[in-house]
């Protein structure tokens, strides 16, 4: 009888790097990855950037592709969702009713796009994998009219493709400014104003109604003109399958800080779960971003491989909108203090420190990679939790690499 394997759930970027975690932590028994797509692993921020612009039709941008799953001796089961967890039996059940087995098993099941609960919302399209995002670039077409809900980055992200296409948008926010949530007024100002330059219209304080035909019906009565309805209202936790099986939720599936959840054999990894982060006392986060959810995987696969390592990356992000790129490293919301540090070409970055001076967050904006060096130097200090003199954070011509040697 063939031992149960370890079993991944999840095709993203936390399931990919999983696959290949536990190969390289040692562990030489089976392994299954299994997505509710037919396509093989693929990276998801180019849906709303890249992809959604290209020319003609395009390919997901494979993560694992057959033969990289095959160098690690995985099995790859595409095309059918798993649709429950039988912990008694140690065995995951799909759509079809198969029953695979597992050892350890690692939930990376993602989010999914909330959608919107007014009347007409059928009406508005969703992001989520790549066939939404083909439908949307069948919709960009020059001089169509879009109307993005919601002012986070999806949206956002969203509005910037569809202008680069000759499209006339709209986005509608809620909220009194867009990027409310994480990001400070002044970089959120900057990105509105670049939006502003493209022929984007942005509407804050706007609570919609209703949509019918091709109006969206604010609560003021205002009428918005859209051929193409998109919400991009956020995200939820994919947590089904967890809730469903008992596991202890918290934001998302509840895990320690060795991604394990209450089940000593399950363990989950990116955007569907949360967890203690110990550079920041222990705050429980769940992390919607691309490099967090490799980082949690990592983290995973080496504890289900017989390991004890706990998860210490600090949380970084980034958006690109036109010609911008927007980073934020840490959690700027945990500091009191802002120290501004200007760089070339109207980039900048704001330091975040707490009232005893220790460095917490870093949030940039800037033309390229103007702003990534320094980021990346915050980011490393904010894991070193150290103390850097203001002064110095605001001096642009100050060498930012000397504070990690001290």
């Amino acid at each position: 009888m063939v031992e149960p394997g370890m079993v991944i759930v999840g095709a993203g970027k936390a399931g990919a790097r999983a696959a290949v975690g536990l190969r390289e932590h040692g562990w030489q028994g089976e392994i299954t990855l299994i997505g509710e797509e037919k396509f093989p692993p693929y990276d998801r921020p180019p849906l709303s950037k890249a992809q959604v612009v290209e020319t003609g039709e395009p390919s997901p941008v494979l993560l694992l592709d057959e033969a990289a799953i095959a160098s690690l001796k995985a099995t790859w089961l595409g095309g059918v969702a798993v649709t429950a967890l039988d912990r008694n039996a140690h065995e995951v059940v799909r759509a079809d009713g198969s029953r695979i087995p597992y050892r350890k098993l690692l939930i990376a099941t993602g989010a999914k796009p909330r959608r919107l609960s007014i009347p007409g919302a059928e009406r508005a399209m969703l992001l989520r994998d790549f066939p939404d995002t083909l439908a949307l670039r069948r919709a960009f077409t020059a001089g169509t009219r879009i109307a993005v809900i919601g002012g986070g980055f999806i949206g956002l992200e969203l509005a910037s493709s569809a202008a680069k296409l000759g499209c006339k948008v709209t986005v509608i926010e809620a909220q009194p400014r867009i990027l409310l949530r994480g990001v400070p007024e002044e970089i959120a100002s900057t990105v509105a104003k670049r939006h502003a330059e493209a022929g984007v219209d942005i509407v804050t304080s706007a609570r919609i109604a209703e949509i019918t035909g091709d109006r969206v019906i604010l609560a003021d009565r205002r009428e918005i003109a859209a051929d193409i309805l998109i919400a991009g209202i956020g995200a939820a936790p994919a947590t089904e399958l967890g809730e469903a099986a008992g596991l202890a939720m918290d934001n998302g599936i509840a895990c320690d800080d060795h991604m394990r959840t209450s089940d000593p054999d399950i363990y989950a990894s990116g955007d569907c779960c949360s967890f203690p982060h110990p550079v920041f006392g222990g705050r429980r986060l769940r992390m919607e971003a691309w490099r967090s959810a490799q980082d949690q995987a990592a983290v995973a696969t080496a504890n289900m491989a017989g390991g004890d390592r706990r998860f210490e990356a600090v949380p970084w992000f980034w958006s690109d909108q036109y010609d911008l790129n927007l980073q934020i490293a840490g959690l700027p919301d945990e500091g009191q203090r802002i120290v501004r540090r200007p760089l070339k070409d109207g980039a900048f970055i704001l330091c975040h420190l707490k009232e005893d001076g220790r460095l917490v967050g870093a949030s940039g904006v800037g033309r390229g990679n103007l702003i990534a060096r320094d980021v990346k130097l915050l980011e490393l200090l904010i894991g070193k939790q150290a103390h850097p003199e203001p002064a110095n954070l605001a001096d642009p011509e100050f060498q930012l690499r000397t504070l990690l040697k001290t």
